[in-house]
């Protein structure tokens, strides 16, 4: 359907590559997301973040920050012959500098096709399998030429939050890391041994540790990551308008419940479920070698929006609590948090604080 992009593969090169998925784990400490970013349709600029500096990459480092994530796309306008899926030269070369900025400041970096306007989120079915596998990889063959001689510092993941609800549909989302990861090693180079990730079906933690209990094969050991996400409970965390399967919740934690609005309280997702879920994972993967990203969570204040708490401090008090409780629950199992951010919490125009509690509490998890 697609040419071969694989057009000059290199002999395996291990040079900067020695650590194993594990050892590569352990390096890494606290990480975070440059979200609506480089996903974004209209470009790196198109909703309303600035494009990306090395003095940006610097400044997070110096807040505490040592992985950064970065999503992803590449079909979505990026595409300069849509029937070949080649990808825009000058993009590719724009994403690859990105990436020099965090290597050159001893900053691990994800870097995913993310949602991409669902060509493959959306198509995790049989009819599609074929077009898919293809897209994944056409896509992956020239984003892991050009990205082949950075070392070990790159990750490359092969989605975002891929649904898959049933054994039918996780088999088929496997074929789709599978062709990832056949993509990524048949370019050579460090490519060979590069720590790849796959992600859960829609990166869930029960449906993880449900429907995931085969990873796809490679041709070298140890070298896989698995990617789940974090936003229980999403009443509180981000959801902005009450909705038909439920309310916000404005206060979570066991002490950060309202006497003022206790309509608001949570009812579901306190930290017993955390704990559990956590447990899980580590259980599933980390115990047996398989390294687990937690490469999104996040809680998020609504002081500025019309959804203004009633007891706004117990609020504030609680957004707190939850940054700061899962990102050390989430280290204490074995997972490594990557807490996703659209420009509130740090301002990437003038490298400054924005939100100064939200990363207190991110660091004081962290220790």
């Amino acid at each position: 359907m697609y040419p071969s992009y694989n057009t000059s593969p290199k002999t395996p090169d291990a040079t900067g590559m020695g650590s194993n998925a594990v050892q590569l784990a352990a390096k890494m400490h606290l990480g975070w997301n440059i979200g609506n970013t480089m996903e974004s349709p209209g470009g790196e600029t198109g909703w309303g973040n600035p494009q990306i500096t090395e003095s940006y990459v610097r400044f997070l480092k110096q807040t505490g920050f040592n992985a950064v994530r970065l999503p992803c796309a590449w079909d979505w306008h990026h595409l300069s012959d849509r029937s070949k899926a080649k990808i825009d030269p000058a993009w590719l070369s724009r994403v690859k500098e990105v990436v020099q900025y965090c290597v050159n400041n001893d900053m691990y970096v994800l870097l995913n096709i993310h949602w991409d306007n669902g060509w493959l989120d959306a198509n995790i079915n049989n009819l599609k399998k074929d077009s898919v596998n293809a897209k994944q990889k056409a896509l992956w063959e020239q984003i892991a030429t050009t990205m082949r001689d950075f070392d070990e510092h790159l990750m490359f993941a092969s989605a975002n939050e891929p649904p898959a609800e049933n054994a039918e549909q996780m088999e088929i989302l496997n074929s789709y890391h599978q062709t990832f990861i056949n993509a990524v090693r048949s370019t050579g180079g460090r490519n060979s041994y590069r720590v790849l990730v796959v992600q859960g079906p829609g990166t869930d933690f029960d449906k993880t540790d449900r429907l995931m209990n085969t990873l796809p094969t490679d041709q070298i050991s140890n070298r896989m990551m698995v990617e789940v996400h974090n936003y229980t409970p999403a009443q509180f965390t981000i959801l902005d308008q009450d909705a038909s399967w439920g309310k916000m919740f404005y206060y979570w934690g066991a002490s950060h419940h309202s006497t003022i609005q206790p309509d608001r309280n949570p009812t579901w997702g306190g930290e017993s479920e955390h704990i559990r879920v956590f447990g899980l994972m580590k259980a599933k993967f980390i115990d047996k070698g398989i390294p687990v990203l937690m490469g999104e969570y996040g809680a998020y204040r609504r002081g500025n929006s019309q959804n203004v708490p009633l007891d706004l401090n117990t609020h504030n008090d609680a957004v707190d609590y939850w940054n700061r409780y899962v990102t050390k629950q989430a280290i204490q199992h074995g997972l490594k948090p990557f807490f996703w951010d659209t420009g509130a919490a740090l301002d990437r125009r003038n490298n400054r604080v924005l939100d100064q509690r939200t990363i207190d509490a991110i660091l004081a998890g962290s220790r």
